[in-house]
C-alpha cells in the first residue's frame, strides 16, 4: 500500500506561534516536519474589510491516517479565529522520504 502522504499548509501571524504550533505537532507526532517560511503576505476580506498582513506560512508533512487529530490540534491551538488548514495530497515523492515521513507519525 502507498502511504498516503499529505502536505498542510497553514498561517501564523508571527514566528513565534508558527515556532510553538509545529514544535507541539511534531512532538505529539501529528506531523513529521514542519517548514516555516517568514515574510508571507496575505491580502483578503475579513468581516467585510480589505485587510494586509504579514504572515509566516506553514508547511506540514504528514500521513491521512493523522488528518482528524491533527485538524483537532490546529483548532485548539491556533490563535486566528478561523485558521487556513488545507491538505494536498501528494501523488509522488521518494520512497525513502514518505517512509521516513509515516514512521514518524504512525511508528
Amino acid at each position: 500500500m502507498a502511504p498516503a502522504a499529505l502536505v498542510v499548509l497553514t498561517t501564523l501571524a508571527t514566528e513565534e506561534d508558527a515556532r510553538r504550533l509545529v514544535t507541539a505537532l511534531v512532538g505529539e507526532r501529528l506531523v513529521a516536519c514542519g517548514t516555516l517560511v517568514t515574510g508571507a503576505r496575505s491580502i483578503y476580506r475579513w468581516e467585510g474589510e480589505l485587510r494586509e498582513e504579514n504572515e509566516v506560512l506553514v508547511v506540514l508533512k504528514t500521513d491521512a491516517s493523522r488528518w482528524d487529530a491533527l485538524a483537532a490540534a490546529v483548532r485548539e491551538r491556533h490563535p486566528y479565529a478561523v485558521p487556513e488548514l488545507l491538505a494536498l495530497p501528494i501523488e509522488r515523492g521518494l520512497d525513502r522520504y514518505l517512509a521516513w515521513l509515516r514512521n514518524e507519525v504512525i511508528g
